[in-house]
């Protein structure tokens, strides 16, 4: 792909990430327009929206394999882990804002790939709480709302705050709770 090709595609999946996050019936023509590229264009690389949005979450679930693998969930020490995968992972959120699970209804790939993500967290949230850094005694499921909600927060209701200072506070309140 040629290196303008190139730029109009990513332009055009975050252009309709951030679009389609906003709001769902998101036309083509707009994402189009917004991108700053002819609407044919985007014709050519995809067939409908469906096939767009497609793209968008297939981008998103491969910058958050990325983040995954970089953080080293079950190599490095926990507290270490974790903040990198929070520093990581909110601009990862930020840059592709749509909701994995509105798609993991329609696309069978996108919602495997997104479970199999979403075990890799859950065996490192078991690892956190049999070495202690948070409560074993917590309901099923509650450490790994939570990271997501603030990770969710973070990304897109204090967006102010930049990647490392985000991570701290996350980090933080996540293990330490905000008393």
């Amino acid at each position: 792909m040629r290196a303008d090709a190139a730029r109009n595609l990513d332009t055009v999946l975050q252009t309709g990430a951030r679009l389609l996050a906003q709001d769902p019936a998101t036309t083509m023509a707009a994402i189009a327009a917004e991108a700053g590229v002819d609407r044919r264009t985007v014709y050519r690389r995809f067939a409908n929206r469906e096939a767009l949005l497609s793209a968008v979450y297939a981008a998103k679930l491969d910058a958050s394999q990325a983040v995954l693998d970089a953080a080293r969930l079950m190599e490095a020490p926990v507290a270490i882990a974790l903040h990198g995968y929070v520093e990581a992972i909110i601009p990862v959120s930020r840059r592709w804002p749509l909701d994995i699970r509105r798609m993991m209804k329609e696309d069978l790939e996108a919602e495997r790939r997104a479970e199999a993500q979403r075990g890799r967290l859950e065996a490192f949230l078991r690892r956190a709480s049999d070495e202690g850094l948070i409560g074993r005694d917590l309901p099923a499921g509650w450490a790994m709302a939570l990271l997501g909600s603030l990770v969710d927060n973070m990304a897109h209701v204090f967006v102010d705050i930049e990647p490392g200072p985000a991570a701290d506070l996350v980090v933080t309140s996540f293990l330490h709770g905000v008393g």
